[in-house]
């Protein structure tokens, strides 16, 4: 959705309320203005004609000629020649507009009485001149009105500018303001009283989230901490009894388990402390991506055998892609506990390409509309019987580091078709390669 910014809508209806009253005043103005021509045009009439009359009584020699059409005196202020249509002859006496050769003629009709036989005086005005200047008075107005609503548009996107600099100001401070910063924006560089609230508002819901995100990580840095006390005595004791030579067959097998189950605990530990780092997505290394892919595959290779499930790995062992080794790790481990928890027969198959590491499995795939939420915690698309059940939090993991190391992923699944996981991951030049080491 498109949006405005608050500049705009200040500007916006400050100028739209200026010309409105602009255009409002300038038609008023208009309208007065002709109102009051046409009572000063009728004031004349009514002070000529009176004049007129009384000399014509006066003096009847003074009288225009007679016109034969009219049955009366026919005269004009002036010596130019206006002929008056015939039907002029029925109008009543008064004052009367007609148009005669495209002008707007007056006509003033008044009865001469006894001095002109009982006749009527036609006597013609002609003010198109003394109009023509109005309209152009009026048409200066109205392009002086145009002017002004320009100047207006342009005085209310400067003043806008001013009156949210203090708004700009602070969205550019809370922009710049990493989060876990103690340091808060000082009310004091603002003197709007809204403003200050707002930053007052800010500085305590920062203090809030940064209080939490230090607990947040003191607790997973403790855990972490904790864990390893005894990872490393389970360590020990399973190199402690590898030199037993009386543990044989089945028993060595299982130990060799506890130890990689100890290893990735131990993996686990050092992800969640790099996580709860602030550098952690800087935290990253060149990986060959084909023994990542087998170290993740160890731990489940019991339960691969059980359900007979194959794990195909067709990626080039000398390819090598910049991450986080253990940050790496989990999200492999998540993706692959999933494709596993949900194929019961077939293979899983690894494969890069184009910059994506593509894992893909046979199992009865996903219905499409549970495909859109499956990266949603606590989501499970399976059946809620399913044998081997999960807790819905293993992909919104992988979705959460993904999105904060940056790796686009996708799941791409139809229903009897099986499920794939593409993760975009940069390559890198192995280590020790020139391309490495330009230098």
């Amino acid at each position: 959705m498109m949006r405005n910014s608050l500049r705009f809508k200040v500007a916006l209806f400050f100028s739209v309320l200026s010309i409105a009253l602009l255009l409002a005043q300038a038609l008023g103005v208009r309208a007065l203005a002709e109102a009051q021509e046409e009572k000063l045009i009728a004031a004349l009439i009514r002070d000529d004609m009176a004049s007129v009359l009384k000399s014509y009584e006066a003096n009847p020699a003074l009288l225009p000629p007679f016109d034969v059409r009219m049955n009366g005196y026919v005269a004009g202020p002036d010596r130019r020649a206006v002929t008056l249509p015939a039907t002029a002859a029925n109008l009543a006496v008064g004052t009367h507009e007609i148009i005669i050769e495209g002008r707007e003629i007056h006509v003033a009709i008044a009865p001469l009485g006894a001095t002109g036989g009982g006749h009527r005086l036609y006597r013609i005005y002609d003010f198109n001149i003394y109009e023509k200047h109005f309209k152009e008075v009026v048409n200066a107005l109205m392009a002086g009105t145009g002017v002004f609503a320009l100047l207006t548009i342009w005085l209310s996107f400067g003043l806008s500018g001013l009156l949210v600099r203090q708004v700009a100001g602070l969205a550019r401070q809370v922009k710049t303001l990493r989060l876990g910063e103690s340091a808060p924006i000082h009310p004091g560089k603002y003197d709007e009283t809204e403003l200050v609230g707002l930053v007052e508002a800010f500085n305590d819901y920062h203090r809030r989230m940064a209080d939490m995100m230090a607990r947040e990580k003191a607790f997973t840095g403790n855990v972490s901490h904790e864990l390893r006390t005894p990872l490393t005595a389970i360590k020990t004791s399973c190199e402690l009894l590898e030199q037993d030579a009386a543990i044989v067959g089945k028993s060595r097998a299982r130990l060799e388990q506890i130890e990689r189950a100890a290893d990735h605990m131990r993996e686990l530990a050092n992800a969640l402390l790099t996580l709860a780092r602030d550098d952690a997505a800087r935290d990253v290394e060149p990986v060959a991506m084909a023994e990542m892919i087998e170290a993740a595959l160890l731990p489940f290779a019991d339960r691969l055998a059980q359900k007979g499930l194959g794990a195909l790995v067709e990626v080039d062992r000398a390819l090598w892609v910049l991450a986080s080794r253990p940050v790496l790790a989990i999200v492999l481990s998540n993706l692959i506990d999933n494709a596993v928890r949900h194929t019961d027969r077939g293979h899983l198959r690894f494969r890069y390409a184009d910059g994506w590491l593509h894992i893909e499995d046979t199992g009865p795939g996903i219905p499409g509309h549970a495909l859109p939420h499956v990266f949603d915690r606590f989501y499970q698309a399976g059946a809620p019987r399913t044998p081997t059940p999960g807790a819905g939090i293993g992909l919104s993991i992988v979705k959460k580091i993904c999105e904060r190391y940056g790796w686009p992923v996708e799941m791409g699944s139809a229903p009897g078709q099986g499920t794939r996981v593409s993760l975009r991951l940069p390559l890198c030049p192995p280590p020790g390669s020139p391309a490495a080491n330009p230098a």
